[in-house]
């Protein structure tokens, strides 16, 4: 009965549903696993009570980032066949199982429990929850792709606006101590199960042949958008794929070495200041930093449906690299400057998440996107280790050389600025991909779509 009722076929939506009813059951799920964003809020108390380094307590977040890309590319194909339903479904038990064995592994102080729980367990669950609800969208949204992309990842990038500020709260509440952290992984864990389940029941996929009212196809080889499929199979024998993938793995390094150790990197950089971050303030600037990248995915991937993929990337890793470079420069001397910097670096590593499916379906088609884009997000499995070890592993070398303030992230700097030069060369080699990677053609669907607007 269960197995039925996670059936793709169970989920298609009758005649007449609106596709605006989707994008919640999306939003559902991604601001639950979001959640990843903030464990930078959970670094110092684990530090603190296990006596761990800062490359030691990046361990999860990181385990989680590369099993989010590996469950993603292998699961793929899979959520494409089994539907939405399914992959929610999966993904709840997951991430909330993970967080309920990092409460056990916090209560008794067995750190590798909070390792595999939340790294290996809750990992899978965001990897298939991340992926389950874009390709479904992207169906819905024909006309809209990079809106229906930015709604779709917009909530993962949102999760610590919410999971910063609750987690600070409940450390603060029951107290930085093992039963303490224990006491927030459990009330996460139960929490986002409901959630998460209410996205699951919800979710619908269009019928087949299904397309809005009026909709017409763009043909445009110039803005590199084409009517033809791609399998994901041949997808990744192209060149097109691969320069993707070092576009995605590259920004998104770069925003990821900022947003795992953002609570103790703004300490740390204007501790000696005549006026010191305190912790509040630095869960506070976490939250923000998920607000820039959550409105991010959102706002600069809508302007992407106007101005172009390649445009868009342009922006993210052309405009990042000068950023780090101001705060390269300008160090410690201005808490506004430092604030702006990171605040658009994280809308462009957010809006680079969003667009990235968009993209995708320019190149490649609507065909299995889904599955597609699993594959690549083992660029971010890559950038979820490469991203925190740069600056994690420099930050400790650094400090061990008696350095502190600004100069523990210097060179970490200088290195994404590098990287997103690379990144930006590669977007600039991106063009339409050869005929022969193509489906072969299918014959035109006669359908009308129930709801247009």
């Amino acid at each position: 009965m269960a197995t039925g009722f996670l059936d793709r076929s169970r989920t298609i939506a009758p005649p007449g549903w609106s596709r605006w009813l989707v994008p919640p059951t999306a939003l559902a799920v991604h601001l639950s696993i979001g959640q990843a964003y903030a464990w930078s809020v959970f670094k110092p108390a684990l530090e603190k009570t296990l006596h761990l380094s800062g490359t030691e307590s990046a361990l999860p977040f990181q385990l989680a980032i590369v099993m989010l890309g590996l469950s993603a590319a292998f699961g793929g194909t899979l959520v494409e066949r089994k539907g939405p339903r399914w992959a929610m479904f999966v993904a709840t038990i997951c991430f909330s199982g993970g967080l309920l064995v990092s409460a056990l592994g916090a209560f008794t102080s067995q750190y590798w429990l909070i390792v595999v729980g939340y790294g290996f367990v809750g990992g899978i669950g965001l990897g298939i929850g991340y992926i389950s609800p874009v390709s479904t969208l992207i169906k819905w949204f024909p006309d809209r792709p990079g809106v229906a992309t930015g709604i779709a990842i917009m909530g993962f990038g949102g999760g610590a606006l919410i999971a910063s500020p609750w987690t600070s709260e409940m450390l603060t509440d029951f107290g930085v101590t093992p039963h303490g952290i224990a006491g927030a992984f459990l009330v996460h864990g139960l929490v986002y199960a409901v959630f998460m389940s209410l996205g699951t029941v919800l979710v619908r996929v269009p019928a087949d042949g299904w397309k809005p009212v009026g909709f017409q196809p763009r043909t445009d080889v110039r803005a590199l958008i084409s009517t033809a499929n791609v399998s994901a199979k041949n997808a990744i024998k192209t060149p097109q794929f691969w320069l993707l993938w070092v576009v995605l793995c590259f920004n998104v390094t770069a925003g990821i070495g900022i947003l795992e150790k953002a609570s103790p990197m703004i300490t740390d950089f204007f501790k000696h200041t005549s006026v010191p971050v305190a912790a509040s303030a630095a869960a506070g600037f976490v939250a923000l930093l998920s607000l820039t990248n959550m409105l991010g995915r959102f706002a600069w991937s809508s302007l992407s449906d106007l101005i172009g993929r390649k445009n868009i990337y342009r922006v993210y890793l052309g405009v990042g690299a000068v950023l780090y470079l101001v705060i390269s420069l300008t160090t410690n001397s201005s808490k506004l400057v430092f604030v702006l910097c990171a605040m658009v670096i994280l809308s462009f590593y957010g809006g680079g998440f969003a667009t990235a499916p968009a993209y995708l379906k320019d190149l490649f088609g609507t065909y299995q996107v889904g599955a597609i884009h699993g594959r690549l997000l083992t660029a971010w499995s890559v950038a979820g280790v490469l991203g925190p070890l740069i600056v994690d592993r420099i930050a400790d070398s650094e400090k061990s050389a008696g350095k502190q303030g600004p100069d523990l992230y210097a060179t970490s700097f200088y290195i994404m600025i590098g990287l997103l030069v690379v990144g930006f060369v590669a977007n600039e080699f991106i063009r339409p991909v050869n005929a022969k990677f193509h489906e072969p053609a299918a014959e035109p669907a006669v359908a009308v779509g129930s709801e247009g607007k």
